[in-house]
């Protein structure tokens, strides 16, 4: 069970991070976005960027890639559950495809398209942090329940591979000379700015 512990761990790992990155978004849009009548350019380009990036991660994550197959073949009785863990999926890609269709390329230049724009992406950080939840009550424990030592294994080995791919498969990055370093903490700032405007 030692393979099975270490697993989840790297899935909980996983999971803190995009719930870390949700609820900076929540609480950027009711600082901030909430009480504006508009938005920049910026802000709406930047809101967009991060709910895409967020999505994206969520929809390549391990345990969508090997844990959740595993169950699916490890057992029948988790369909429920993994419908409602689909449902909420859905959820958030289709408020990714209000905000990409209906809000992303206008102007949002009003406090009723503020709203609009707030409550989608609202609505997409609320289905994945209840996805998240989920995963974590309930679909770990069955996890635990209905996959083999063997099987346990075997996802901790494509866990493994799957992340020295990754790492292997990104560009070497020249030294920092601590120039870089400045230059990314101006850019930080400017968009700080902006998103504060």
């Amino acid at each position: 069970m030692l393979t099975a512990t270490y697993t989840l761990v790297a899935l909980s790992v996983e999971q803190t991070s995009v719930r870390v990155s949700l609820q900076s978004l929540q609480q950027l849009l009711q600082n901030t976005f909430a009480h504006q009548s508009e938005l920049t350019p910026g802000q709406v380009s930047f809101a967009c960027d991060t709910v895409k990036r967020l999505y994206e991660s969520c929809h390549w994550r391990k345990l969508d890639m090997f844990l959740i197959p595993a169950i699916r073949s490890a057992t029948n009785e988790a369909g429920a559950l993994l419908q409602d863990l689909d449902e909420l999926g859905r959820a958030a890609a289709d408020a990714v495809g209000v905000l990409a269709i209906k809000l992303g390329a206008s102007a949002v230049d009003t406090a009723g398209k503020v709203a609009q724009f707030c409550s989608a992406i609202e609505a997409f950080c609320s289905a994945t942090l209840r996805r998240l939840e989920l995963e974590e009550q309930k679909l770990f424990p069955v996890a635990r329940a209905v996959i083999s030592g063997e099987a346990w294994f075997s996802i901790a080995n494509q866990m493994l591979a799957h992340d020295a791919y990754v790492q292997e498969s990104r560009p070497v990055r020249p030294p920092d000379n601590g120039a870089d370093e400045a230059g990314e903490q101006a850019r930080r700032q400017r968009a700080a700015a902006q998103l504060a405007a």
